[in-house]
């Protein structure tokens, strides 16, 4: 789950990381009021989007009078933002931040991600902060430092230390940095973070230290121990498929082809859309039901599916292990009942009561007449590239 930049920055603040005022606005007039609370001869207008590239869309933008905020705010809230990161559809923009402009001397990127090659959180950074941290590392990766941290222990003090003065940080300002680092890491233990970032961390014309910007993303699987944080969720921001796929507790993600998947497991997902693709054909979804397959989860996945306008038929490729195919089976024709296909459905079973299963989906064809069963896998994928075709 990703959270907003005012988000990201209000933990940041109550764990004693350093970060400027600003107000969260959702009206041109609000952002203008804004700029006058805040009192300062220049403040930054920011979209509060889940996607980078804001500058570059003209959705952060410096304003030196209140006229000015209202202006950008009015532009930014009547706008959806697009960027290489949201796609030709964009986001929409509902929420704003306005802060003050803050004379920098020098930036800096500081992130704590999962490092899946060593199995453990790890603290990166760079004096290359206020850019795209992965054109830095693709173009200088030996500006990028990476310090691992300990399974239990976190960030130890001397990591940090170490880190602050291969950043060029010195004096009191290397000791900050270092305090910085320890807190952050903490944080991200704290709330089960899978990323967090401050770009860029900068150091200002009077020597201050400060998080301008921050991104946090919170791990799924332990929402369940932050009510408070699971709270903050903008569906705004998310696909509607995904949002709706996610409150019935399937896993799906939209591909750009035209076949769609349902299946239960994720190796059995990659399976059956490398198959789809072996066949000439391409995916349009990963779209998985988990270990069970209700008639419940069944009918919400074809909804789905078939709610997207580019599925032109359906491959459904179900093992049977716990589950009994033909429960299976039963649910997919009330699926059908309930649903209507609308395009051809290739079903694949096998498993316990496999045969069973198939008796019952052979009895259905005449009442769902786009219903077809396969023998195995390949047989499943040439039957629905064939019936598209």
């Amino acid at each position: 789950m990703k959270l907003h930049e005012y988000q990201a920055r209000a933990i940041l603040s109550e764990n004693d990381i350093p970060v400027p005022p600003a107000e969260v606005v959702r009206s041109p007039d609000e952002a203008a009021a804004a700029f006058a609370k805040l009192a300062v001869p220049m403040c930054v207008v920011k979209a509060q989007v889940h996607a980078g590239g804001r500058g570059k869309a003209g959705f952060v933008k410096l304003v030196g009078s209140a006229e000015e905020a209202r202006s950008a705010a009015q532009f930014m809230l009547s706008n959806r933002m697009v960027s290489p990161q949201t796609g030709p559809e964009g986001v929409p923009v509902s929420v704003l931040l306005v802060a003050p402009g803050v004379q920098i001397a020098k930036e800096y990127y500081l992130g704590i991600t999962v490092d899946r090659a060593r199995n453990t959180l790890t603290l990166i950074a760079s004096a290359e902060g206020g850019v795209e941290i992965e054109e830095v590392a693709r173009r200088s990766p030996e500006k990028v430092l990476k310090e691992p941290m300990h399974p239990l222990l976190g960030l130890l003090p001397y990591q940090a230390r170490k880190v602050a003065h291969r950043l060029g940080f010195r004096e009191k300002l290397a000791g900050e940095a270092a305090r910085l680092m320890l807190n952050l890491a903490r944080v991200f233990v704290k709330i089960d973070a899978s990323l967090a970032e401050i770009n860029p961390l900068v150091v200002t014309a009077e020597g201050q230290l400060l998080a301008i910007d921050a991104k946090i993303n919170l791990d799924d699987n332990a929402l369940f121990r932050h009510a408070d944080l699971a709270a903050l969720a903008d569906e705004s921001q998310e696909k509607p498929l995904d949002v709706r796929a996610r409150k019935a507790n399937l896993n799906y993600i939209a591909l750009d082809g035209n076949i769609g998947c349902l299946v239960n497991g994720a190796g059995l997902a990659m399976a059956t859309m490398d198959i789809i693709k072996l066949h000439g054909a391409e995916p349009a979804n990963f779209l998985d039901v988990g270990g069970s397959v209700t008639a419940e989860g069944a009918i919400e996945a074809f909804r789905i599916l078939l709610s997207d306008a580019r599925v032109k038929g359906i491959l459904v490729n179900i093992f049977g292990g716990i589950a009994r195919t033909d429960v299976i089976a039963e649910a997919l024709v009330k699926a059908g009942r309930e649903v209507g296909f609308k395009v051809p459905v290739v079903v694949r079973l096998e498993g316990t009561n496999v045969e069973k299963a198939r008796r019952i989906l052979q009895d259905a064809h005449e009442e769902l007449p786009s219903l077809q069963t396969a023998t195995d896998l390949t047989d499943a994928a040439s039957k629905v590239v064939a019936a598209i075709s």
